[in-house]
């Protein structure tokens, strides 16, 4: 069994003391400024998870995409020129988490050194990320704007992680990949995960173009990553990992399965760094955080009937929901929220999170992607979380760790590279 480091602080209690400090006060009347005055720690340029990519395809030639975030986020930051360049994004893993506890990943903690820590943008959830990473632009521009969110065209809420039962991806978000771009480019583009995201909602949506490659394990994974690169002499690689999420969801991100898979990953990033070829370039990164949620601090709507007064819909996810509303309650609702949450988290009006720059700069903010948008947003602030017995499945109202909030724990990420031998 892993035992965590002795005299090291624990992810659960760093946690909610970032969550706890990382909004100010949190007096009724400051609610919304407070968690205003938060977001300013998001980012989508080059100190953002919407550069990685960009800067990735840059470094080994790919002209970037004139007049956006793509072109924007590289000019402040590039990466090292390289022939080949691997990025590996590991879901959940927060900058925060990995600092607390760099000592069950030797390999990543030499990286930490030079590495740095960026913002994954709001809401941090995996679907918004992905977006944010496989296009570049922020979530006003490319429009996933959540866990589940309205389709305003039918007026029904949708999950953009499973798509079950999603618009055309396509359309929900129109503008081309980096993985697009590398491809039109000459790049020999290759991203490797589980089979059944080959074709899904979300990757068609944010993560399309050049040649998906299936494989179960992270060992696989690994070998089909340098498989690739043996490939092509100018090749872009994707590797994802979602193991290191799913037991933190589970167990946990204190627990010692967490740091378990943590050791787990670490030793093989450490056998891809050392079998890369001289000419590529690697970059790890992640998604969101995550923090542990006692179940003794949610709140259930099932019993909070003031809560669900004077709204249509209610989506998002337990620690960021956006609500939907009424014609002509929107402030009784949001009234009724600010109280009940009051010290734990806070609520804000979807122009308030719009002109704070939550989704990127309001001018990025596409018609479109505004509708999708709640006419209220609900941030937690401390440990704690909103859930739905009524329409949440049992497994999800099982889940320890969460995310989706704007606290340092959540939103911020490493980015660690391991630069070419030769360029």
């Amino acid at each position: 069994m892993t035992t965590p480091d002795p005299g090291r602080p624990s992810p659960l209690h760093s946690a909610a003391l970032h969550a706890s400090s990382a909004l100010g006060g949190h007096g009724s009347g400051s609610s919304h400024s407070a968690a205003l005055h938060a977001s300013s720690t998001l980012r989508y340029d080059g100190g953002g998870l919407a550069s990685v990519l960009p800067r990735a395809a840059a470094s080994i030639g790919v002209p970037l995409l004139p007049g956006t975030t793509h072109e924007v986020a590289a000019e402040q930051a590039t990466f090292p020129a390289a022939r080949q360049a691997v990025v590996v994004l590991i879901d959940g893993l927060g900058y925060e988490l990995l600092s607390a506890r760099a000592g069950h990943a030797p390999y990543l903690r030499t990286l930490l050194a030079t590495g740095t820590s960026l913002r994954c943008g709001f809401p941090s959830t995996t679907a918004t990320s992905m977006g944010t990473f496989g296009t570049g632009l922020p979530p006003g521009a490319h429009g996933l704007v959540g866990y589940e969110v309205l389709d305003p065209d039918r007026d029904v809420i949708f999950n953009e992680l499973s798509w079950e039962d999603g618009p055309h991806p396509e359309t929900w978000q129109p503008h081309p990949t980096v993985f697009e771009a590398a491809a039109a480019d000459g790049v020999h583009v290759t991203r490797v995960g589980p089979w059944f995201f080959d074709g899904s909602g979300l990757t068609r949506s944010a993560l399309r173009g050049g040649t998906f490659v299936a494989a179960k394990t992270l060992p696989e994974r690994v070998e089909a990553t340098l498989t690739a690169l043996r490939a092509a002499r100018r090749s872009l690689v994707y590797l994802y990992w979602g193991d290191l999420d799913k037991i933190g969801h589970v167990h946990g991100c204190g627990s010692w399965q967490w740091l378990e898979e943590l050791e787990a990953v670490d030793a093989q990033l450490r056998r891809l760094a050392a079998a890369l070829p001289p000419h590529a370039a690697l970059y790890v990164t992640a998604d969101h955080g995550m923090i542990d949620c006692p179940f003794e601090d949610r709140l259930d709507l099932a019993t909070e009937p003031e809560l669900v007064a004077g709204t249509r819909h209610i989506a998002g996810e337990a620690r960021a929901r956006m609500i939907y509303c009424r014609p002509g309650a929107t402030q009784d609702v949001a009234a009724a929220w600010t109280s009940r949450l009051a010290g734990t988290g806070h609520v804000v009006t979807r122009d308030q999170a719009i002109a704070a720059g939550w989704y990127g700069a309001p001018s990025d903010i596409r018609d479109a992607v505004r509708e999708r948008i709640g006419d209220l947003i609900v941030v937690m602030t401390g440990p704690g979380a909103v859930v739905d017995s009524r329409r949440d499945r049992p497994e999800l109202l099982a889940l320890l760790g969460l995310h989706g909030s704007v606290t340092d724990v959540e939103t911020a990420i490493p980015l660690l590279t391991q630069p070419p031998e030769r360029s």
